[in-house]
């Protein structure tokens, strides 16, 4: 079906104000133009799109499909114009990343940065995200790539090697914990935790080995920020575990010490999550190839 994008538009402002008279008149048109709208738009789809009652209109579940997809066309074509905007101005490519903390934290930056000098005209958008929350925008065309943790489930993606990270259990310097060479997790788990979000990569995984050894994990206070979990460390509210790069940043200004732990799946890899390789275009490629170089 060829649908008409300016009947489509009236449609979710009709949807949204689930009223006719109130549309027209957001729209600036007659109450008969815009009826005269759905209802070709109800002929072609071959079903009613809305329920008409004295105080306005109503979806039907046609109706709810069809606003579903005219908005995500909208936002489609308003991306669209963004880019080739960006073109028409003589930037060269646009890339929308959403990435789990980890890797903000400690490579995408200076990737990002070390790409941006040798392809200026490049523009970014770059958002944090919970690893599932990553698999979703990409699979959903909401991201170009994705960064998260290997194992994080990509939901059918396209992956690719991007870095390997350490875990380590972090604690106050005054900690019983703090001069020991190493830490099995099993003795971390005596301790009260300060953890990240929920649906947090790190989260998953200290859950899932906690289960493997019949213990539970107890978490005293949960926060995304890993500076405030460093800080929250420091005022001797639970020990924590993190990337040992995120903590060497604050070990002297917030008097922490990072202890390895003795498992190896503190040795964690980072992996690159897209819809597939072969068909992104060649920008998102370029930048991929400039990733895989920096991670050799």
């Amino acid at each position: 079906m060829r649908y008409d994008l300016t009947s489509l538009d009236l449609f979710i402002t009709v949807a949204q104000e689930r009223n006719l008279t109130r549309a027209a008149r957001i729209r600036h048109l007659a109450v008969s133009a815009i009826s005269k709208r759905i209802s070709e738009l109800e002929a072609q789809i071959g079903s009613p799109l809305l329920i008409r009652n004295a105080r306005g209109v109503e979806l039907t579940p046609a109706g709810q499909s069809l606003l579903f997809y005219a908005r995500q066309l909208k936002q489609t074509l308003a991306q669209l114009d963004t880019e080739l905007g960006d073109y028409a101005s003589g930037v060269k490519g646009h890339i929308r990343i959403h990435a789990i903390t980890s890797a903000l934290s400690q490579f995408l930056p200076q990737d990002v940065a070390g790409f941006a000098e040798l392809y200026p005209q490049i523009k970014f958008d770059i958002e944090e995200r919970v690893g599932s929350a990553v698999v979703r925008a990409v699979a959903d065309g909401r991201a170009d790539l994705g960064i998260i943790a290997a194992q994080t489930a990509a939901q059918g993606l396209e992956t690719l090697p991007y870095r390997n990270d350490q875990l380590t259990l972090v604690v106050p310097s005054g900690h019983v914990l703090a001069q020991r060479r190493s830490v099995p997790f099993r003795d971390a788990l005596e301790h009260e935790f300060v953890g990240p979000h929920l649906e947090s990569s790190v989260h998953m995984l200290l859950t899932s080995e906690a289960e493997k050894l019949g213990l539970a994990l107890r978490l005293r206070i949960r926060i995304s920020s890993f500076d405030c979990m460093c800080r929250l460390v420091s005022a001797g509210l639970g020990v924590a575990v993190l990337p040992r790069s995120v903590v060497m940043q604050y070990q002297r200004s917030h008097s922490l010490k990072a202890v390895p732990l003795a498992e190896d799946w503190a040795q964690r890899s980072l992996v690159l999550v897209l819809r597939k390789y072969d068909a992104a275009s060649a920008t998102l490629k370029t930048f991929i190839d400039h990733l895989k170089l920096g991670e050799e």
